[in-house]
């Protein structure tokens, strides 16, 4: 079952390494190892790579099964989160796919062990389904739970290159008070609009840790006409910002000349936040903003082009915000 993926593979991967996905389990990976299921990045093929278990795969790959059952690989999701789509990614396995998948998901309080995730109730997301070989096999979900870990189970055996859980994150409101990083994916914030991203995605602005190249950042075409290139940021929720982070590490050729601020308060009122001011290549920068009402946006100008690698806008969310992270949470459990 393959279909159209530009509606949910829009959203966050929630599985992904980038955000602290993990593959904590899986029942077999003599060929390839279970970790790099959920690697950033397309998976990768060299012809005449082989090891001493013979042909080398980017992927996740398991003997070939002489007895009844069928292989799986447990992930923890990098966040709590709803699921809105599941990307079953075979590339370049052809001969050695699974034919059939199919998705369960649960909602784990805690740290637990892969033996006692095991024992916990599971819940279809995706019904055992045809998969294709060197495909991207496309999966919506229509269940709107929030889960902690997905199980993929893969019939009888096989290979898979990368497995992406596309949704909502859905934050926990016990980390969500005093200082936190309003801009942060991980607190629930998202980009509702951007100007260009020809080389790379601007909700990698909003990841978690340093950027490591500028792929891991946002980059933008080389502008040809007048003007600049912008991303907007909605929020976590409703709150006052303290100070920002613009942070052009591993840009170096390529990055603004100079970036500004504008927000949006709760009655979408817009006003300067920050004027327009000189940056450096490869550095992070760190202004005081000290809002003085609670803000819903905040529209970063890259002027008039090039690239950033994080952005951060450290603040508190307003009592209402947190009321409603608190209300989602408890809501979206099964």
């Amino acid at each position: 079952m393959t279909g159209d993926l530009s509606n949910f593979t829009e959203l966050p991967d929630l599985a992904s390494r980038l955000l602290g996905g993990s593959v904590v389990a899986a029942n077999d990976e003599l060929f390839a190892d279970k970790e790099n299921l959920i690697k950033p990045g397309p998976p990768t093929f060299a012809v005449a790579d082989f090891g001493n278990k013979g042909k080398v795969y980017d992927g996740w790959e398991t003997r070939r099964r002489r007895t009844a059952g069928h292989d799986h690989a447990t992930v923890r999701l990098g966040c709590h989160g709803i699921v809105h789509g599941i990307i079953v990614d075979t590339s370049h396995f052809t001969g050695n796919y699974p034919p059939e998948i199919s998705v369960e998901a649960t909602c784990a309080a805690g740290y637990p062990s892969p033996a006692e995730l095991a024992g916990l109730s599971w819940h279809e997301l995706v019904p055992r389904a045809p998969a294709a070989g060197h495909t991207a096999n496309s999966y919506p979900v229509g269940d709107r739970h929030r889960w902690s870990h997905l199980r993929l189970s893969i019939y009888p055996d096989g290979g898979v290159a990368r497995f992406r859980a596309h949704g909502e994150i859905v934050p926990d409101p016990a980390f969500l008070t005093g200082t936190i990083d309003l801009a942060a994916l991980t607190n629930g914030a998202q980009v509702s609009d951007c100007s260009n991203a020809f080389y790379s995605a601007p909700e990698h602005l909003l990841m978690p840790g340093i950027a490591q190249n500028m792929s891991d950042g946002w980059e933008n075409a080389r502008r040809r006409t007048p003007g600049n290139d912008y991303v907007t940021v909605q929020l976590a929720g409703p709150g006052l910002i303290r100070h920002a982070e613009i942070d052009t590490t591993c840009f170096v050729g390529n990055a603004p000349g100079w970036i500004q601020l504008t927000a949006a308060d709760t009655e979408d009122n817009w006003h300067v936040l920050l004027p327009k001011t000189r940056v450096q290549p490869d550095t992070r920068h760190r202004f005081r903003i000290d809002s003085a009402t609670s803000l819903t946006h905040v529209r970063l100008d890259a002027i008039p082009d090039g690239g950033l690698s994080r952005f951060r806008l450290h603040g508190e969310l307003s009592a209402k915000a947190l009321a409603a992270a608190e209300d989602r949470w408890s809501t979206t459990r099964i």
